[in-house]
């Protein structure tokens, strides 16, 4: 059995400020080629005539995507030199991925989507979980993972790469062979939460679900505001929220996982 969900709903009507900044945020969102742009700034800036060749659309088009996704504060432009032509070297606007761009983006739709926003007379639910599974297609890949919500590593990504995966603090004592790149390490900033070396708990996945089980940690762990038993594996689902520990030293997770096609 499921645990109860026990998330906050919001209700807004159609007239709210809050609501059409929403539908605007998703507006820009909800275009493969925009995400397709974000995630091809990821690695270094490029001028427009590059990304337009890279998604495969018109120069003028392509502007218009860039001005989009400035306008949610996603990407930046800044002057910069072109590639070396036979006339030499000539400056032009080049775009990048404002820092924490990204990782924005995800909180962002992971908030409202744990948040179960309901509208009044409207489709912004059916909306925001179509561009969230974009999303996670285009840019994460359909890999599950979780979120940092708060304190010194607020909106850091943790990819759910294993079918084990530790979660825990940062541990200056643990040896550097039995570090994991899939593992779920915070920094130590999280006093509260055991260090990963215990570790605080763990992510499982089986016959395509994913748990969570509590490895007996001393601040304990809450999913959607119940109490998780120690030692035993809990299913977990795309917008739950997991607190490893409450209170002044916690963490708080937000997990996006993926729904599995066959």
């Amino acid at each position: 059995m499921n645990p109860v969900d026990k998330s906050p709903t919001i209700i807004v009507a159609d007239s709210t400020e809050s609501l059409d900044e929403l539908s605007d945020y998703l507006d820009v969102l909800s275009s493969s080629a925009r995400l397709k742009i974000v995630k091809f700034l990821e690695k270094k800036p490029r001028d427009a005539r590059a990304i337009s060749h890279e998604i495969e659309t018109s120069y003028e088009n392509t502007k218009k995507h860039l001005d989009k996704l400035m306008s949610i504060g996603v990407i930046k432009k800044e002057a910069g030199l072109g590639s070396p032509t036979s006339k030499g070297i000539h400056p032009v606007w080049q775009y990048s991925l404002v820092p924490g761009g990204m990782e924005a983006i995800i909180r962002n739709l992971g908030l409202f989507s744990n948040t179960h926003v309901q509208i009044i007379g409207g489709e912004i639910s059916k909306r925001l979980e179509s561009v969230k599974s974009t999303l996670t297609q285009e840019v994460l890949g359909n890999i599950p993972a979780a979120i940092v919500l708060g304190g010194h590593d607020d909106g850091r990504i943790f990819l759910l790469r294993s079918n084990l995966v530790p979660v825990g603090r940062l541990d200056p004592e643990r040896p550097a062979d039995t570090i994991g790149n899939a593992d779920v390490e915070i920094s130590g900033t999280y006093t509260a939460v055991t260090r990963i070396s215990k570790p605080h708990g763990r992510f499982l996945s089986k016959k395509d679900e994913w748990y969570f089980e509590d490895c007996g940690s001393t601040g304990g762990t809450v999913l959607n505001n119940a109490q998780l038993k120690s030692g035993v594996p809990t299913p977990v689902h795309d917008g739950d929220l997991l607190e490893l520990a409450k209170g002044a030293g916690g963490a708080r997770l937000l997990l996006i996982i993926p729904k599995i096609t066959k």
